[in-house]
């Protein structure tokens, strides 16, 4: 006999939250519902759920017991969906204003998103007022955003009966046969999408912004279609938006290259040498600054400079197992004889030479010179080794990427005890160099086996127990990346954040068992016999180039005295005072000043502005009542204000002032 109406039970599931509290809903229930439940306020600010660790959309059915944690837009996940929802809106909106667009990908990148569109007219930047205005549109439309499974032919059939060729082709080509996908719709109009998304239109804040058009070729290959970009930036609100654009054009003010030019730095030429640096003598001094003030914090923690090939064979790069990895990054040229008759003949049988993309092997083979002992670990050495990377075109930008860098590069070879030790000085070092050149916030993270990798797992297993164990012991907080690490082991990036909130990762550290046994590094130990090393692979600027680049947009061009390639500039007012002006600026380059002279026949006020655009941190005005007093009037940059001290006075004073931070320290100790 049958339940009766009311005897009839209804399936329940459990639903475990953040702080333990289990609740238990309807089969079915959505994770609205249990917003719902927990207040009325939190349903309003939710935008989605993670269940058992995946995004889910705030309206799918739940299925079978859970783990569940609402995301609002404070969540990095909230800020990234609602960057997603706004790709489709703009998508929605383009489509809507311009018919006969197609649509293709619209995925979300740092700091916004973009759609490339299909479109015989091009769009104009012009445009992008009346494509806000209808984003806007339809955010106050408030369509539900609704999910829908389909199979993929009906999908196929779909999008090629309303004239989206691009996302037919997108199914055809990457979804399996007789899977199902999913499309999500917004009013009358829907696209092809994983999601998940926001619950409704509505709950896309009005805080975003068209930025910039670009071209792009379909799926990234030249021979295909050339497509139209539309980028955009995307925030929780106004406020997060303004912000965002307000460090936006403070970055364009310290844009690298235009400050390069502005002060005479350096220049690249692309069709001369694309994606190399020509240093001038101004840019290159700033170079030299950074270069001794690195070798010198170097030499006092132990470490052995060196100097090692630019090219090498490439069976070198095969036992390393870079050759598998990096050979399309690698310039690669033949080993031959010269005949000498002008012409360039290379035979059948010449060998394959590779000019070094990293110095990592070339240091295992001066660790390999020469029998080591368990006493002589753990061996530093260092190198400022120039690489070459065959980087493509399009990813070049002024000397923050380029195909020639140099890096100060080491590595560390030491026993496995060692490793807490030698990660926690190298940590030291790193803070203190960074906190020199005024980067006061560091964030540090844990990066883990890559799905391809060398070394078994057993090897992998015992690197990051190592690393982490290490990094544990220096105190500092940490977040793990999974899947980011080195090809040959796991690693620590240190990200610095600069002066108008951007990150930059420059340090790293490498744990690496792999490289060792590869290329027969051993040493003998305290009982006899012979074990591999570890191999810590380091750096702290990383690329010289780039962290010039950095640098350069740190300070906006204006270094502090130490680092500024001219350190003073002394300026007459008149020429009764050209001999006086010669002899101050003598006795300051004798003490050690980068010093120039400016004796032209122009009203001090002219000097003084004209060495102020180029960011001269000391003027020395000096006029005849300084000639007869033996005394010099400091102006420094960004100050209207001058200080009238003795040509001595000033002399030590502005010695004391442009020594290097770790200089400073040892004079003080």
């Amino acid at each position: 006999m049958g339940l009766t109406r009311n005897e009839k039970t209804t399936k329940m599931i459990k639903v475990t939250l953040p702080d333990g509290a289990v609740r238990e809903y309807d089969d079915g229930a959505r994770p609205y519902d249990v917003a719902v439940s927990i207040s009325n306020s939190l349903a309003k600010k939710a935008l989605a759920a993670k269940v058992d660790g995946e995004l889910y959309d705030l309206m799918r059915p739940l299925e079978g017991d859970v783990n569940l944690a609402l995301v609002t837009a404070k969540d990095p996940e909230g800020l990234e969906l609602i960057r997603h929802d706004a790709a489709h809106i703009l998508a929605q909106a383009v489509q809507e204003l311009y018919p006969g667009t197609q649509v293709t990908i619209g995925p979300v990148i740092d700091d916004g998103f973009y759609y490339d569109f299909a479109r015989e007219e091009p769009f104009s930047t012009e445009d992008f007022e009346k494509i806000e205005k209808k984003m806007a549109q339809i955010v106050d439309a408030d369509y539900p955003i609704v999910r829908e499974v389909w199979d993929k032919d009906q999908a196929i059939e779909t999008f090629k009966s309303i004239g989206e060729d691009y996302k037919a082709q997108i199914i055809d080509d990457i979804i399996p046969p007789g899977e199902a996908i999913t499309v999500y719709k917004q009013g009358d109009w829907f696209d092809l999408c994983r999601g998940p998304h926001l619950p409704s239109t509505g709950k896309l804040p009005k805080a975003f912004k068209l930025m910039k058009l670009a071209g792009a070729y379909w799926r990234g290959d030249s021979n295909n279609e050339m497509l139209q970009r539309m980028y955009g930036t995307a925030w929780t609100n106004e406020k997060e938006l303004k912000a965002h654009l307000n460090r936006l054009e403070e970055a364009e003010k310290r844009d690298h290259r235009k400050l390069a030019t502005q002060l005479d730095l350096f220049h690249l030429d692309g069709e001369a040498a694309a994606g190399s640096v020509f240093w001038h003598p101004k840019g290159f001094q700033v170079w030299l600054q950074v270069e001794a003030y690195i070798r010198r914090r170097l030499a006092e923690e132990g470490y052995d400079e060196i100097k090692t090939p630019q090219l090498m064979d490439a069976t070198q790069w095969e036992k390393s197992g870079h050759w598998g990895k990096f050979r399309e990054n690698m310039f690669v040229v033949p080993d031959f004889i010269p005949d000498g008759d002008g012409e360039v003949k290379v035979p059948a049988d010449a060998k394959l030479m590779a000019i070094k993309p990293m110095n990592c092997p070339a240091h295992v083979e001066v660790f390999k010179s020469g029998q080591k002992s368990y006493r002589d670990l753990p061996l530093r050495l260092a190198e400022f080794g120039c690489c070459h990377r065959n980087e493509p075109h399009g990813a070049l930008h002024g000397i923050m990427r380029v195909r020639q860098f140099t890096q100060d590069d080491a590595h560390i070879f030491c026993r496995e005890d060692q490793i807490i030790s030698e990660t926690e000085a190298f940590c030291a070092l790193l803070q203190s160099v960074y906190d020199d050149f005024g980067f006061k916030e560091v964030a540090v993270k844990l990066s883990t086996r890559p799905d391809v990798r060398a070394g078994t797992d057993e090897i992998w297993d015992r690197a990051e127990s190592d690393l982490e164990e290490a990094i544990k012991h220096t105190g500092l907080p940490y977040e793990i990346m999974p899947g980011e690490g080195a090809f040959y082991g796991p690693k620590l990036e240190f990200q610095l954040t600069d002066a108008i909130g951007r990150v930059w990762q420059c340090g790293t550290l490498q744990l690496d068992f792999v490289l060792p046994e590869r290329l027969g590094a051993e040493y003998t130990t305290e009982s006899g016999g012979k074990a591999r090393p570890v191999m810590l692979h380091r750096a702290i600027l990383g690329s010289l180039e780039r962290f010039l680049g950095i640098l350069i947009e740190e300070f906006s061009g204006a270094f502090p005295l130490w680092l500024a390639p001219v350190q003073v500039v002394v300026a007459t007012i008149s020429e009764s005072t050209d001999e006086y002006a010669e002899q101050v600026a003598e006795e300051l380059r004798a003490a050690g000043l980068r010093v120039e002279v400016d004796l032209r026949s122009e009203k001090i006020n002219y000097k003084v502005r004209e060495h102020s655009v180029q960011k001269v941190p000391v003027i020395a005005v000096v006029g005849q009542r300084e000639a007869e007093e033996r005394k010099m009037a400091l102006r420094r940059f960004g100050s209207k204000a001058q200080q009238i001290v003795t040509l001595d006075e000033g002399k030590a004073m502005l010695v004391e002032e442009a020594l290097a931070p770790d200089l400073k320290r040892t004079e003080t100790a």
